[in-house]
């Protein structure tokens, strides 16, 4: 098993980047589960030897998201193992473990909590300036974090108010850009040689586990317990479909090739929902006291 994980980070991975198959921060994720959970349950077992009972035992302990992303990582290992004839076909010890419930987030941040972050990110800036305006940019424009961290700087196009995102979930895509989170990047100094807007030197760009540690920073004194910076974009999406967003226009936002997380947003927004229902409750109440429904209208032949 650590042969075959020392295979994966050497030849599969770079061969999946280079393709644009699989995201730097994908690979991070992947390093801190061998590292943390594969390789001590099974590092110096065979390959051929691992059964779906050792799997079980080994995620047992794990919380319920962790399991289930770990569970897939060795998923997809033990793919290869066969695709790499290490053993028989068919045969991955994954297949059949059930994955554990998730509760779903649903912290959206409402403004007197966004209040208090922008002023804990203004304390902050002075210190951390690249990932102070990167939790801005995602928290104005509801991009993923890793989107944002991405843009280079001949992705944006001020005079068009847009930025082409060449490798995200759903492939290339071009998305506008607020005033004010334009205003935000043309304050951004040019580091990085002038490729990675967000950036603390010439090394290269800031990090996701650095990012996510300032915006801990911040949180802490806003006073805001249980927030991540994937809150950010929840709001961003909640907010839209409670100003009337659709699901199609909250699709495009999201990034999404279908509706089907775009309509969680809209269920999700109480008073829509409410009104709705405040007002067929209005007009059935009115209807059975006499007064006509509009479908009475519609069904109604012309000239009656």
């Amino acid at each position: 098993m650590a042969d075959g994980l020392d295979r994966f980070f050497d030849e599969y991975v770079p061969t999946r980047l280079a393709i644009g198959r699989m995201a730097p921060r994908t690979v991070q994720i992947y390093r801190s589960q061998a590292k943390l959970y594969i390789r001590p349950a099974f590092g110096g077992r065979r390959v051929s030897d691992v059964g779906r009972r050792d799997v079980e035992l080994a995620v047992g302990p794990l919380p319920s998201a962790t399991r289930n992303r770990v569970l897939a990582f060795v998923s997809r290992l033990f793919n290869l193992f066969e695709t790499w004839e290490w053993r028989p076909q068919h045969t991955n010890p994954v297949r059949g473990i059930e994955r554990a419930r998730e509760e779903s987030r649903d912290r959206v941040l409402d403004s007197a909590a966004l209040a208090a972050l922008a002023t804990a990110l203004d304390r902050l800036d002075e210190r951390f300036p690249a990932s102070v305006a990167a939790i801005r940019v995602a928290a104005l424009t509801g991009l993923r974090i890793s989107e944002v961290l991405a843009i280079r700087w001949e992705q944006v196009n001020f005079e068009s108010r847009r930025v082409t995102l060449a490798r995200t979930r759903t492939g290339r895509r071009a998305h506008h850009l607020p005033a004010a989170a334009l205003d935000i990047l043309r304050a951004v100094p040019r580091t990085n040689k002038g490729h990675h807007v967000f950036a603390v030197d010439a090394r290269g760009p800031l990090t996701y586990r650095t990012v996510r540690h300032h915006f801990g920073d911040a949180a802490k004194p806003a006073g805001l317990s249980d927030v991540r910076l994937h809150d950010l974009r929840r709001t961003v999406m909640t907010n839209a479909a409670a100003a009337g967003g659709g699901t199609h226009v909250l699709r495009d936002l999201l990034g999404h090739k279908t509706a089907a997380m775009a309509d969680r947003y809209v269920r999700s927004v109480g008073s829509l929902v409410a009104d709705a229902r405040e007002a067929i409750g209005s007009a059935m109440a009115a209807a059975m006291a006499g007064e006509a429904l509009a479908t009475d209208h519609a069904r109604r032949p012309p000239g009656r």
